[in-house]
């Protein structure tokens, strides 16, 4: 397997989060979810800027209109960067004070798909939800634990879904025009030694990569035959996501984490909660936008 360089940003992210790639600000996103924080990382210029809100943010992705969307607890938002100015779309489950939302990521036609799941880890408490230009979330899946990653072909034709501890990746079939999904197989087995799979990406040649919690790296998998193709090694446990972006949509940002690591772990793994820049020999594509 090749052995890959990486660069790291010092973000000493909590539960660091949602990596998302703006192409008109050439920079990446992130969260610091329990923080509250979002970070922006300028490529070129290297400079990274925080902002803070008083919720769980759990995802940053981008809207039609050149805004953030942002996931606040169990609300979604519009945020404009210019005014900060933030704006209320939508909000689920408010009878689960518990719940918040987590993953999410917008389809071809600009729906967004965001899951949730209980800040106590309750099996079965989650849910994967579809929004449309109607602002109205639509349940596609219930009984989830920890609703995580989640990629399209880019056929449209099938839509790739990890609920975390079943250590699953799930393919189902996908109906662009309406958004419905049905589950076809599971595309990836991962075995105890390798962690939990997080949020995940996939690449112009259709390959998977995945972010392993509790597996010290990134992990491209085969979705066709289950394969593992290679690993990128990072100097800490907790892998949570990653996204491709740069100029030549070819550079890995990975977001980590610090939580449930030990102050004696957090000596040996210092890095743990860092943001890392990876050089990878495929490309991914653009994040779809919000349309609403």
């Amino acid at each position: 397997m090749q052995t890959y360089t990486y660069s790291s940003i010092p973000a000493q992210c909590f539960l660091g989060e949602s990596p998302y790639w703006s192409v008109e600000r050439q920079s990446f996103f992130w969260v610091d979810i329990e923080n509250g924080k979002l970070f922006e990382h300028q490529l070129d210029s290297g400079k990274t800027t925080i902002k803070s809100f008083p919720h769980r943010l759990t995802l940053v992705l981008g809207g039609e209109g050149g805004e953030l969307i942002l996931a606040l607890d169990r609300k979604i938002a519009s945020f404009d960067l210019s005014t900060e100015k933030l704006a209320w779309l939508t909000e689920v489950e408010s009878d689960l004070p518990l719940n918040r939302f987590n993953d999410g990521k917008c389809d071809a036609k600009g729906r967004l798909w965001i899951g949730t799941l209980s800040t106590k880890f309750t099996k079965g408490s989650g849910s994967l939800y579809r929004v449309g230009k109607d602002l109205k979330p639509e349940k596609q899946l219930d009984q989830l634990t920890i609703s995580n990653g989640m990629a399209w072909t880019a056929d449209n034709q099938t839509f790739y879904f990890i609920d975390t501890p079943t250590r699953q990746i799930k393919a189902y079939h996908f109906e662009l025009e309406t958004g419905e999904i049905e589950f076809n197989r599971v595309a990836v087995e991962i075995s105890e030694e390798l962690g939990f799979p997080d949020g995940m990406c996939i690449d112009q040649e259709g390959m998977l990569w995945v972010a392993h919690y509790g597996g010290s790296g990134v992990y491209r998998w085969n979705p066709t035959t289950g394969e593992l193709i290679e690993k990128i090694e990072l100097p800490v446990p907790h892998v949570t996501s990653c996204a491709f972006g740069g100029s030549n949509m070819d550079t890995l940002l990975i977001t980590t984490a610090q939580e449930n690591l030990s102050k004696d772990q957090l000596k040996e793994y210092p890095l743990s909660g860092d943001v890392f820049l990876v050089k990878t020999e495929t490309r991914g594509e653009e994040a779809n936008r919000f349309v609403y």
